[in-house]
């Protein structure tokens, strides 16, 4: 078969606007923002265009947005200078056992540095109980993060309820939603959130992009410090070809949210039926079954390894979720917080759409692991 690319979880490509906003900025305007003369004041104003392309998706202010280097950066930065800044509250911090090892990493770190982290549970579908989030709530408690939705079963969390609760007791909330930005609409003062990240390659812009919402009126500790850039909160000349590109796909993003939801939720239940239906394999579905990622579909071929089925797929591109080292099968830390048994999660693929996949692509895909699963 041709080749297939069902990884849009991992990375989207560069969409063909994006690119063709770029291009003035790899061409003319060279400027360095900070400069006074004509070249800066054309690249300023191409970055404060971008902010508010960025704010008008998450319906914020442009103050209240910062650019990044992406995802894990804006994570350390939210996590790090949180922590500094209210060392004199607290030194307590919630999350969940499923995040991203962008959040997972430098909890633990910071638990090297005296932090107390709380790791809460999720149910069988990948979801946090907002109950148990309140419960997990010390006098010192300073932060509570929580991802938006999951970067391998695509649950989508219930970051609202979570979000009163972390106001009525005058905590500190951040949400990492670099999967969800572009793919399901975004209301930061709806979800009750101080900080949210994005991330650039989530959503047709390239990597090394990313944006960070900070709630007005919250001051924190810059993460890289040098000189006044992102009015004091990030230091670094801006980089505006990316800046540029994460602007437009946001726009897109504004304009198309809702079309895309539905054309590629149509796509994904059409391809579980059809994965469903296939014969010498039993498959079973990762995730919740409705609040989930419109794009997202995670899928244990049981008995089976998810590896081993790639493996004889080379065309088609897809992520597992377990890892296999000399003939040792682990599962993610995300499927073993969902207590996936291990017969079970072993198989699992997590197949993520985009707005470049086609029903025909889909199809291919489907005989062609019929073929593989019946000849093995």
């Amino acid at each position: 078969m041709n080749r297939i690319y069902l990884d849009y979880n991992a990375s989207t490509p560069i969409a063909l606007e994006v690119q063709g906003a770029m291009l003035p900025f790899l061409q003319e305007h060279y400027g360095n923002p900070s400069a006074l003369h004509f070249a800066g004041i054309q690249a300023k104003s191409a970055v404060e265009k971008a902010r508010k392309q960025v704010a008008d998706l998450l319906h914020c202010s442009s103050s209240e947005i910062i650019f990044t280097s992406g995802g894990s950066e804006a994570n350390n930065h939210v996590l790090k200078s949180v922590f500094q800044s209210q060392k004199g509250k607290g030194k307590h911090i919630i999350t969940t056992k499923i995040e991203h090892p962008a959040i997972l990493n430098p909890c633990r770190y910071l638990e090297q540095q005296g932090a107390k982290v709380t790791y809460v549970d999720v149910d069988r579908y990948g979801r946090v109980d907002p109950a148990a989030i309140e419960n997990a709530i010390t006098d010192e408690t300073i932060l509570i993060t929580v991802m938006h939705s999951n970067n391998e079963v695509g649950t989508i969390q219930p970051i609202e309820e979570i979000g009163k609760i972390a106001k009525k007791h005058a905590i500190l909330f951040h949400t990492d939603a670099s999967q969800s930005v572009g793919k399901v609409p975004i209301d930061v003062t709806r979800l009750h959130v101080d900080f949210l990240t994005v991330a650039g390659h989530k959503l047709y812009a390239p990597k090394g992009i990313g944006a960070l919402y900070i709630k007005e009126g919250i001051e924190i500790e810059p993460l890289i410090h040098g000189a006044g850039h992102e009015n004091g909160r990030r230091a670094g000349t801006e980089n505006v070809l990316f800046t540029v590109a994460l602007g437009e796909a946001c726009e897109i993003a504004t304009t198309n949210t809702l079309e895309l939801i539905e054309s590629t939720k149509i796509l994904r239940d059409y391809f579980w039926k059809q994965l469903s239906q296939l014969s010498n394999v039993s498959v079973s579905l990762n995730g919740h079954p409705d609040y989930r990622l419109p794009n997202t579909l995670n899928v244990n071929f049981e008995n089976r390894i998810g590896q081993d089925i790639l493996d004889a797929l080379p065309d088609l591109a897809a992520s597992t979720g377990s890892a296999c080292h000399a003939g040792e099968v682990t599962l993610s830390p995300v499927l073993k917080a969902m207590s996936v048994p291990e017969s079970v999660g072993k198989g699992a693929i997590r197949f993520s759409l985009g707005r470049y996949t086609t029903k025909d692509e889909l199809d291919t895909v489907v005989q062609c692991l019929d073929s593989y699963l019946n000849s093995n």
